[in-house]
């Protein structure tokens, strides 16, 4: 086992392992990151907006002081509504249950009493009063209540009553909404007078601390809305909610059932993770959120803080045990979370821990835990060393970054953890087994060579020589037509962007089919197929590469596009010309002593720049000499033209590459090829009227891609009818240029 061998797979299996660890993300991975994105909050928490009609009428300490004990009797919580109605209240909502008749009522109350005569007539007049439920009933019907449940795993307890319709789009929201089989709820004659309801329930994380809110929850086999949601929605008037799931238009899943996207309540649309739930991004605590209930009882609170407000009515008080940790506060009120997710869903400042983040993360570990492993049995650790800080200096500032801007929940430490690993891994081991040779050998060439290359001669420095071999090979050029065009509106640093961006890919395309790239010659590109390592197939693998270079150019046009509408300057698309050849070339170290270049030359390799500069002049893509298109014979490859090129003597067939297998075996390009042939046929016959017949059908079934070329045709054809060629003529026709 060679040491390279041995550094991949340990290396490889500690990348493996962290993106593992990732995917799994166990309970302490899962709270090590949150604990991050809780100090972020307390870097940056929300600021509370006075401005916001949103207020708790809080029962505090001191309002139970001054009413008594709790439970009240529900004639205060009723009065209680009723002040609040008065003063114009926009909806109240109550952050408590009743399951149970009020046990202060007239008829509950007497049965406690004494048995005597004197009080019999007494007790009968109070069984004839209406209950304090009666009454409290009475005022939630005649004001914008919302009474809260709690959603809880008892199998006996009975449904709350919906008062919201769901609607959807995507997979069905109950498939990802957390799931109870039953409710704790207000007695039903209370919650017949409401005009809403929602559950009051926190999903509970391992350290108990609040950071998410469910917007939904399913309960059996119905949706409801949460406690905060159902607040907005009784205060806009709307009835029902809209909810965006994997599979909706314009989310995509592919084919996954990845989750809740978002809910829309009016005229609000909340982000949501895939279970429904709500980041929450807290403010600190501010008394000026609450409106003791005592003082609305007597009168002493002005209609303009009530007025238009969304009310919720809970308690602060230490002893009703309401409280809750958050990531700024170890303990909150529990209906100030209510509150602040009301808030929050009216100024739109969201926190998103968005789709693509656990991907991204992955991504990055991987990439940067790669680059890592490589540049530390490339250059060394102190290389790899300053890749890493500046690596995980990044992500820092990036997930900082992220959560002050946009408010993205982006995981820093998880990433920064993996890339130490896998740095002290692989430094550990090139520490042990460093080869000196070997990297001397890449930190010469590996930016002037093929990596192909360089691994050989890493293999084989006495390679190192002048000196070249005859192989069989195919050889690529490709050209930007029109870059002088292109050119002459950039300046420098726009024109060098311009290549960088282009010939990247193009690059990535060359080498991931197996080729080497000669060099770069301005806006030209020129590559080899079969050398420095042997390729059966290297035919194969060019037309390949020609074709995902031709693919790749409407990506990067649609990319400029974009750029150009952005800067407000108009676009024209990039086109490239391809000329493909195989045959006999000289290929090595050609050069000096002192300077040489792993090149190749030949006959064959001015014959395939030859073909590129014809791509233009037949309005195709990619033009492959004959060679090419016989050893290449699974793809879609069409005859254009016997050409004489510009240094050639004889001519030669030339073919279009239009597609691969799938495309050559389709019945569109097989009808396309016989009617072409039968063309060609009639044309080198010098048969005008029948080349023309069917060449009009070969321009129907050509389509807008071969328009140029039968355009092209019909102008010869035009032109041999006045002056007609000899009669020992084969359809040779020479280019005129290069």
């Amino acid at each position: 086992m060679g040491p390279r061998f041995l550094y991949t797979l340990i290396v490889g299996a500690v990348i493996l392992a962290c993106l593992a660890l990732r995917v799994w993300d166990p309970a302490p991975v899962a709270r090590l990151r949150s604990l991050v994105f809780d100090s972020y909050q307390r870097l940056a928490p929300l600021k509370f907006d006075p401005e916001l009609p949103v207020r708790i009428v809080d029962i505090d300490e001191e309002s139970l002081q001054r009413i008594g004990q709790w439970p009240w009797p529900r004639t205060v919580l009723s009065d209680l509504v009723d002040k609040l109605r008065d003063a114009g209240a926009a909806t109240i909502g109550f952050d408590m249950v009743f399951p149970e008749p009020d046990r202060m009522s007239p008829a509950n109350a007497v049965r406690y009493w004494p048995q005597s005569d004197r009080l019999t007539e007494l007790k009968r007049e109070l069984d004839a009063l209406p209950s304090n439920d009666q009454m409290f009933a009475s005022a939630i019907g005649s004001a914008p209540v919302i009474m809260g449940f709690i959603a809880s795993p008892s199998h006996e307890s009975s449904l709350p009553l919906a008062k919201a319709g769901f609607s959807h789009g995507g997979d069905d929201p109950r498939l990802f909404a957390p799931y109870y089989p039953g409710a704790t709820s207000s007695l039903e004659k209370l919650q017949e007078p409401a005009i809403g309801t929602g559950a009051l329930n926190w999903v509970p994380e391992n350290d108990q601390i609040i950071r998410r809110m469910p917007i939904l929850v399913t309960i059996r086999d119905s949706l409801y809305p949460s406690f905060s949601a159902d607040l907005l929605r009784v205060a806009q008037g709307a009835s029902t909610y809209l909810v965006k799931s994997s599979g909706a238009s314009g989310e995509k899943a592919f084919g996954e059932k990845t989750g809740i996207v978002k809910v829309r309540v009016g005229d609000f649309e909340i982000p949501t993770d895939a279970n429904g739930q709500m980041w929450l991004h807290f403010s600190p605590q501010s008394r000026d959120r609450y409106i003791p209930a005592w003082k609305v009882l007597n009168g002493e609170i002005g209609e303009e803080e009530i007025a238009g407000r969304i009310l919720l009515i809970g308690t602060s008080a230490a002893g009703l045990l309401d409280l809750r940790a958050t990531p700024l506060e170890a303990s909150v009120p529990g209906v100030e979370l209510h509150a602040q997710a009301v808030e929050q869903i009216i100024r739109g400042s969201y926190l998103l821990r968005p789709d693509f983040a656990t991907p991204a993360e992955l991504l990055y570990i991987l990439l940067l835990g790669i680059l890592i492993a490589v540049l530390i049995y490339r250059a060394g650790a102190l290389g790899s060393a300053v890749l890493g800080g500046l690596a995980v200096a990044f992500v820092l500032w990036m997930s900082w970054h992220a959560f002050k801007s946009w408010g993205w929940l982006v995981d820093p430490v998880y990433p920064t953890i993996a890339l130490t690993a896998i740095y002290l891994t692989g430094s550990s081991f090139v520490f042990l087994r460093t080869e000196r040779e070997r990297n001397r050998v890449r930190n010469a060439f590996s930016h002037y060579m093929a990596p192909a290359l360089v691994e050989r001669l890493a293999d084989e420095p006495d390679r190192l020589k002048l000196g070249g071999e005859t192989r069989d090979m195919t050889l690529l050029f490709s050209d930007v037509r029109g870059f002088t065009t292109i050119s002459e509106g950039l300046d420098a640093e726009e024109l060098t962007r311009f290549l960088n961006e282009l010939f990247t890919p193009l690059s990535n395309i060359i080498l991931n089919e197996q080729g080497t790239i000669d060099k770069f010659m301005g806006d030209a590109l020129m590559a080899f197929w079969n050398a420095p390592l042997d390729d059966p197939d290297h035919a194969n693998h060019a037309c390949a590469a020609a074709l995902r270079m031709a693919d790749e150019m409407s990506v990067l046009n649609e990319r400029w596009q974009k750029a150009a509408e952005n800067a407000g300057r108009p676009h024209k698309p990039v086109i490239i010309g391809i000329g493909l050849n195989t045959g006999l070339c000289c290929v090595g170290n050609l050069g000096s002593e002192t300077r040489f270049d792993y090149s190749v030359i030949g006959d064959n390799v001015n014959v395939a720049s030859r073909l590129e500069g014809q791509s233009k002049t037949y309005g195709l893509v990619t033009i492959a000499g004959e060679e090419t298109a016989s050893r290449a014979a699974d793809f879609a490859f069409l005859e254009l033209d016997l050409l004489k090129v510009k240094g050639k003597t004889e001519a030669t067939r030339i073919f279009a590459l239009l597609g691969n297998d799938t495309v050559r075996r389709s019945e569109p390009f097989t009808a396309l090829s016989t009617r072409h042939q039968d063309f060609l046929s009639a044309y080198r016959k010098m048969d005008w009227d029948e080349a023309e017949g069917l060449l009009q059908a070969c321009e129907t079934m050509g389509g807008e891609q071969m328009a140029h070329l039968y355009a092209l045709y019909r102008e010869r054809i035009a032109r041999f009818r006045k002056t007609p060629p000899p009669d020992d003529w084969d359809g040779t026709e020479e280019a005129l240029s290069k």
